[in-house]
């Protein structure tokens, strides 16, 4: 199965987190199918592609909840 999740990327104790489109077999470092955006927790700032994540949820991918939380919260509406 196909899932949408996070991969964490910047330095110590200031993580920044990469979405990102994987086989949910995969450990989290590694190869992606797919790069989403990027979400920073602590600013609460992030630069995600909604019309992207869309298009892998209408192909099947399953977000993990925390994503799912992150794509609502920048717009996404799985109801269009």
């Amino acid at each position: 199965m196909v899932r949408i999740r996070l991969s964490r990327a910047g330095r110590k104790k200031h993580p920044v987190y990469r979405m990102i489109v994987v086989d949910s077999k995969k450990p989290r470092e590694t190869k992606a199918i797919d790069y989403i955006g990027t979400y920073d927790p602590i600013l609460k700032t992030g630069n995600i592609n909604v019309e992207k994540a869309l298009e892998w949820i209408k192909k099947g991918a399953q977000p993990s909840e925390r994503a799912l939380k992150i794509l609502k919260a920048f717009g996404l509406n799985t109801n269009a």
